[in-house]
């Protein structure tokens, strides 16, 4: 059966993730009952990465397969029409080999959290970022992410859930920065891996900000680190910043890049 790459985006508000769900809706699920609409069968997909309920993506990546020889693009269109008026579109559709693989192909995930900093109500943003009313200092912030890059032991920032079989991550990139926009001050956090443990990012933006607001020393997120106790952990922030903007692959099977710019 001929194989497919598919370059997904979603708003994940409407969503309790990414995973197939019995009595709730998932981005999985929408998008293997367009594919039902196109060839009557059970349809069963894979992905880069299961995103929780309420996260966002830009660049999932998935994989289906065909009984018939689909031309990409013809394949793309056919799901974007089946997929309404749900928020999943597929914005890119390739042909890969049949041993390739969505997730287990894959060499590396991005993630970009949004946090908008600004007092008054949110009205178009709302549901896209995580809304912070006080001041972020920036510059802390940095100070306290360089102590998670590289190879660490991230049981602290592990939700307690994580199926994980090791809680051994390297953190490649976590950059982080600051933009004005028409909406407010936003701080972006660009953040790097080839995986990444259950709820690490939301552990870890929403850890930062603590550092950001003043309430802790940067030095303070490496004694947590070390600590490898959940309880050292900051507040885990909401889902409503979180994207996953791009996956990387040994030959990317899609011509444009995955990854967008917030």
């Amino acid at each position: 059966m001929p194989r497919y790459a598919l370059l997904v985006e979603y708003d994940g508000g409407p969503f309790a993730g990414w995973q197939r769900q019995a009595d709730q809706p998932s981005v999985q699920g929408a998008i293997e009952a367009a594919l039902a609409r196109l060839e009557k069968r059970a349809h069963t997909i894979a992905a880069a990465g299961r995103t929780d309920a309420g996260v966002h993506a830009r660049g999932q990546v998935a994989q289906c397969d065909m009984a018939r020889d689909w031309e990409p693009f013809r394949l793309m269109e056919a799901l974007n029409y089946h997929l309404k008026p749900a928020p999943v579109a597929i914005r890119d559709c390739a042909r890969v080999p049949e041993d390739w693989h969505a997730r287990f192909s894959a060499l590396e995930r991005r993630y970009l959290f949004r946090v908008l900093v600004r007092r008054a109500p949110l009205t178009l943003e709302a549901g896209q970022v995580w809304q912070v009313r006080h001041p972020l200092d920036a510059a802390a912030m940095r100070q306290g992410a360089a102590h998670l890059l590289g190879r660490h032991d991230f049981t602290t920032f592990r939700s307690s859930l994580c199926q994980a079989a090791s809680p051994v991550k390297t953190l490649d990139e976590c950059r982080i920065e600051e933009v004005a926009t028409g909406a407010g001050r936003e701080i972006r956090f660009h953040l790097r891996a080839r995986s990444f443990l259950h709820n690490q990012v939301r552990s870890i933006v929403g850890t930062l900000e603590r550092v950001g607001a003043g309430a802790w020393p940067p030095a303070r997120v490496q004694q947590a680190l070390e600590a490898r106790d959940r309880a050292a952990c900051g507040p885990v922030c909401p889902p409503d910043g979180l994207y996953l903007t791009g996956v990387g692959y040994p030959e990317p099977p899609f011509a444009a890049p995955a990854e967008e710019s917030a």
